[in-house]
């Protein structure tokens, strides 16, 4: 916890990755790095040697920069560990860990030979759209008969069976700059444009449906006194289904200028499907259920508007079970924090997930 491990800082996610690495090696995993050029080197390790798989997922980038632990140290108190990307994701990493101890303890020679193969697969870019990472995600999530994601619970302690699609674009409007002052008239505005446009995307909000559009930065002019002939617009947008995502990204492609001496471009589009809660994922969420109950823990599912690399392997037709990492709070916050007496119990879940699978 305390290797602070920013995405954007290869040479610190490497440090982190180099700590895992021995971790891993230490209970008995065959570990393998896959380099990358500007960001941290990915993690794989495996335990096992069926054909079968089952796959361990998340990262351990982090949202803080370098130096954050100094104004966010690690520190307990009233039972709860504090510390800067402890609830997202490290400690998830810390009870794949303990299951798979937990597992190779416990198991008999002739459970060993018959059970599927654990992989881990823990990366460093999901924080920032895991681009370097998704073919990998992809490939082992095909192999695999089930992806647990080990990324922190909802409230409480329920586990992710819905997330949505997530994405963004920029919208660029460019109109035809003129003097503010003294001819107004022959200036076409590019913000006076941009802003009919953010009404109308405004519009694509709905609720009900698990649609989110929003508008979080606009740039635009080069002076006080010039009509601006360009302005640009960032527009994050979410969808709970593939429906959705495929109606927004159709809004996109048919916007058209209110002011015909302007001319309007956007460009992006979902880089993370949505999580739907299929019957593949519903039925995996139901065998977690029965495997918390044998050990006396109530578990509830639910949805979350944030995307994880579980939205990729969902999408893929992969059973797969989101939230299974730590229970806290705080993900991105100051008050980042997870629930020490709850870890022995997440890390039974695990093993026991992964036992009857």
């Amino acid at each position: 916890m305390r290797l602070e491990s920013p995405s954007h800082d290869k040479a610190a996610v490497d440090r982190c990755g180099a700590e895992i690495v021995r971790r891993l090696e230490a209970i008995g995993g065959r570990v393998t790095c896959v380099p990358q050029r500007e960001r941290g080197d990915h993690v794989r390790a495996e335990f096992g040697h069926t054909d079968r798989q089952i796959l361990l997922l998340g990262h351990f980038d982090t949202v803080w920069p370098v130096g954050q632990l100094e104004r966010m140290p690690l520190a307990m108190r009233d039972g709860r560990l504090h510390g800067p990307g402890i609830f997202d994701m490290k400690t998830g990493i810390a009870l794949g860990m303990l299951a798979a101890r937990a597992l190779t303890a416990t198991a008999t020679e002739t459970e060993t030979a018959d059970c599927s193969r654990l992989v881990m697969l823990w990366t460093t870019d999901e924080e920032i759209g895991s681009e370097t990472s998704r073919e990998l995600i992809e490939t082992e999530a095909r192999r695999s008969d089930a992806v647990l994601v080990l990324e922190p619970s909802l409230p409480g302690g329920a586990l992710k069976t819905s997330r949505k699609g997530c994405g963004g674009y920029k919208v660029t409007v460019r109109g035809v700059a003129a003097h503010a002052g003294i001819e107004p008239q022959k200036g076409a505005s590019a913000v006076q444009e941009l802003a009919h446009q953010i009404l109308r995307l405004n519009a694509l909000q709905d609720v009900e449906r698990g649609i989110s559009v929003n508008v979080t930065q606009v740039t635009a002019g080069r002076a006080a006194n010039v009509i601006p002939d360009e302005a640009r617009a960032i527009v994050d947008v979410r969808a709970t289904d593939a429906a959705g995502a495929t109606a927004v990204e159709a809004a996109f492609r048919q916007l058209t200028p209110v002011d015909p001496r302007t001319t309007i471009e956007a460009v992006g589009g979902f880089d993370r499907p949505p999580l739907e809660r299929t019957a593949a994922v519903a039925g995996l969420f139901e065998r977690a259920r029965r495997v918390a109950a044998e050990l006396g823990i109530h578990l509830a599912d639910g949805a979350t508007g944030g995307g994880s690399d579980g939205n990729f392997t969902a999408a893929l037709g992969v059973p797969t079970l989101d939230g299974l990492g730590a229970i806290g709070e705080g993900a991105h916050a100051l008050h980042e924090h997870v629930i020490v007496e709850a870890l022995p119990d997440r890390a039974a879940l695990i093993a026991g997930l992964v036992e009857s699978l």
